[in-house]
């Protein structure tokens, strides 16, 4: 028997992020054809990729052949424009879950902690481990953070908080009120991480004005991604903004050349791209709408969202429903990854990709309630 290689104990200890199923995947499994697949399991945007960032994109590739600005002094520029931040307080990832084991590989060592809610994006957990750091999770209050349990959680050995507003996989938000309060009891030493992937899809009249908070907190810092409501999950770019040292300190770990030529093109041509934003926030309202009414119809307990997402209890027969549904081409996702087996997250489509997976819903739902 070959010799096990001598990883430390902290790296084999680490359960692998675990993503939607591709629609290539199923494709290959199912024999079937991938235009007829539906996928609603990774929260992408259903109206593809914007005009303004296909435009730059395009224009971009003819030199693909040269490295891309380390510095992305494009992109930053117009994410300090759209923002109103200086420059230097931005930095820029391959995705902002880059940012997030970025920000632990500059803060923590061994024998240190973060901390962060029950139902949480799981690399939270990965990049603590593979800092040789130990994840404190505290319980959720029902489906709810607990900003004061995470105050509680937090000692001497405390280098990061994990918030995430709006929350994956609840959909559920935090108020600017319980933010500051918040932010007022923590540590100055310890770095709050607000993860704002879905902050586009809160309704406007309750979003959190993050980045003004940020002069006043320089242990806060946004991370915010191009992924979600701006359409290029498949290019790969995210950025954070922070008013303390933590940018230049990212910046001293962070890989060459870390987002390439044409994803940083992409995210510069469309960050203030108001119309599409517009059109996905409407488009997003209706579809949480037209789940959330299917689901009451089906007396289907589900979370109330104000993300691009419902989660959605079905009981003992989730894994049933998961299989059922993929036999027909459609793909959500099952969540016993996040401790919830008797649920599933739903991402909102398009009002016909919505009325298709509630139609099979309809059909499939009553052979898996009588079966469990």
């Amino acid at each position: 028997m070959a010799e096990q290689l001598r990883a430390p104990a902290f790296i084999r200890q680490i359960e692998p992020y675990r993503a939607g199923k591709p629609i290539t995947e199923l494709a290959r499994e199912k024999g079937f054809d991938p235009k007829r697949i539906l996928k609603l399991a990774s929260n992408e945007n259903p109206l593809g990729v914007p005009e303004s960032a296909r435009k730059a994109a395009a224009a971009a590739i003819s030199g693909a052949n040269i490295y891309p600005d380390g510095n992305a002094y494009a992109l930053k520029s117009e994410i300090s424009k759209r923002f109103g931040v200086p420059m230097d307080w931005i930095v820029i990832g391959n995705g902002s879950d880059e940012l997030m084991g970025l920000t632990c590989q500059a803060l923590l060592e061994p024998g240190m902690k973060t901390v962060f809610s029950q139902y949480y994006f799981s690399v939270y957990e990965i990049d603590t481990h593979a800092c040789g750091s130990t994840p404190v999770i505290v319980p959720a209050k029902g489906f709810e953070i607990d900003l004061d349990a995470i105050v509680r959680a937090i000692d001497e050995k405390t280098r990061i908080v994990f918030l995430t507003t709006p929350n994956n996989p609840t959909g559920l938000t935090l108020s600017e009120k319980d933010v500051v309060s918040f932010l007022e009891r923590v540590p100055p030493s310890v770095t709050v991480v607000l993860d704002e992937a879905y902050c586009d899809f809160v309704p406007k009249e309750e979003r959190l004005d993050s980045i003004g908070l940020l002069e006043r907190y320089p242990n806060l810092m946004v991370a915010r991604t191009f992924s979600k409501a701006y359409g290029l999950a498949g290019f790969r770019c995210g950025f954070g903004i922070c008013a303390g040292e933590l940018p230049e300190l990212i910046n001293r770990i962070r890989p060459p050349f870390n987002c390439n030529t044409v994803a940083q093109a992409a995210a510069a041509g469309c960050v203030s791209d108001d119309a599409f934003l517009e059109r996905v926030y409407e488009m997003n309202l209706k579809g949480v709408a037209q789940l959330e009414e299917a689901f009451s119809s089906l007396g289907l307990r589900f979370i109330p969202t104000k993300s691009n997402f419902i989660l959605v209890e079905i009981g003992k027969g989730a894994a049933a429903l998961n299989e059922a549904l993929l036999s027909r081409g459609i793909i959500i996702r099952p969540c016993a990854s996040f401790g919830l087996p008797e649920w599933i997250r739903v991402s909102v489509g398009t009002g016909e990709q919505n009325e298709r997976f509630i139609e099979a819903l309809r059909e499939e739902l009553p052979a898996v309630r009588a079966g469990n």
